[in-house]
């Protein structure tokens, strides 16, 4: 499972990657979590929001979320 944050390194930005890596971490799941403030990977997503939350190159979250909400979503991907 590839899992990225991609952000413009905002506080939000980094919040949301502490956030899945704990998730990540809480679920047991084997998976890196990637943090890019590379902004031509958030254009190629046709995304004009951060942060995104992406797992597998789709996105899963734009804007912030909560630990429960992320590891829902890593759940069910």
């Amino acid at each position: 499972m590839k899992i990225q944050v991609l952000g413009s390194g905002c506080s939000t930005c980094k919040n949301l990657y502490e956030l899945t890596k704990t998730a990540v971490s809480e679920l047991g799941i084997d998976a890196e979590v990637e943090y890019s403030t590379d902004i031509s990977k958030i254009i190629e997503l046709g995304v004009m929001e951060s942060p995104i939350l992406t797992i597998n190159n789709k996105v899963a979250i734009l804007g912030s979320g909560n630990l429960e909400k992320i590891k829902e979503i890593i759940k069910k991907a």
